[in-house]
């Protein structure tokens, strides 16, 4: 039972930090916060979940990576090229993505228990060894390395480091002959795919999907990447991918620890909540103290 749970929270810690990472690009990296994280997320679980069902597992990734980064162009060019507040554009995305995902899956739920995914395939490779219980969260580890190496990757090439330096100080980047705009553009879109991903995996391992799917998985990637950034503060260009993902890991693990004490599942986004405001209160918190600390010393001594 107990590895069981193991390998559950394992498994979605891992398939979470998909968005936890897409989230570290336009959240951190470019400064962006990009409220169509819900809607993209289920876009991918659907458009996934219909590849999927026509026979074809290992094109629905790509298409729902497709679908979630066309869903970040489609943010992008209204913050870029119409000029609406990016928090306003994502909120705006969101909501139709919401009848385009009915649209898509053609009812609000969508069964895959007799569809092959690649994570029945891979349990079928793995049959009868030692690995075979941990089939999911292994092919799930294999995603996330492959996205980890990706982004790393992409981050040190000159697009990657004007999307970092767009973040920092556009104006700067104006002044060095870079369009602000195309890094914007080029930067959500990268950062949606991953998101896309993240809700294809998800509705794969789960054997089915409904149009709810991807409610709150922004405040959940949210709470991971300053979860992430607090337990790892310091670190090169590897250093900050890896803590999101160990960010997901253990807030998937508060949850199942929350799951485990018999909380009601309505509570569950209270927690997220309240992780998140510890995870950015927290620092500012422990330095004040930190500062009274020493203030305190220092009007001794001078007594």
């Amino acid at each position: 039972m107990l590895l069981s749970l193991a390998q559950t929270t394992i498994t979605l810690g891992l398939i979470s930090s998909l968005t936890v990472l897409a989230l570290y690009v336009s959240y951190s990296c470019l400064n962006v916060c990009d409220l169509s994280t819900d809607g993209a997320f289920t876009l991918g679980a659907a458009v996934g979940a219909v590849v999927a069902l026509s026979g074809h597992p290992f094109l629905s990734i790509i298409a729902a990576m497709i679908a979630a980064s066309l869903s970040g162009l489609l943010t992008a060019f209204l913050q870029t090229k119409l000029g609406i507040d990016s928090l306003l554009a994502g909120i705006v995305v969101n909501t139709g993505l919401y009848s385009i995902n009915i649209a898509i899956m053609g009812s609000s739920l969508l069964n895959l228990n007799t569809t092959v995914t690649v994570f029945s395939m891979f349990k079928d490779l793995l049959k009868g060894t030692a690995l075979e219980n941990w089939y999911t969260a292994i092919i799930a580890f294999i995603f996330v390395a492959l996205s980890v190496t990706v982004i790393v990757l992409f981050l040190k090439t000159r697009l990657g480091l004007a999307i970092r330096a767009t973040g920092d100080n556009p104006r700067m980047v104006q002044s060095s002959s870079i369009d602000p705009h195309m890094t914007t553009i080029v930067g959500l879109v990268f950062a949606n795919a991953f998101t896309g991903l993240s809700g294809c995996l998800l509705a794969q391992s789960q054997k089915g999907v409904n149009i709810d799917i991807g409610q709150g998985m922004l405040t959940v990637a949210l709470a991971s990447l300053l979860i992430g950034n607090t337990v790892i503060r310091r670190g090169g260009s590897i250093a900050k991918p890896l803590s999101a993902v160990l960010g997901a890991v253990i807030f998937r693990l508060v949850y199942t620890v929350a799951l485990r004490l018999h909380m009601p599942a309505y509570m569950l986004k209270l927690i997220s909540s309240v992780i998140v405001v510890i995870a950015i209160a927290g620092p500012y918190l422990a330095g004040r103290l930190k500062f009274k600390s020493k203030f305190l010393r220092g009007g001794r001594k001078d007594a």
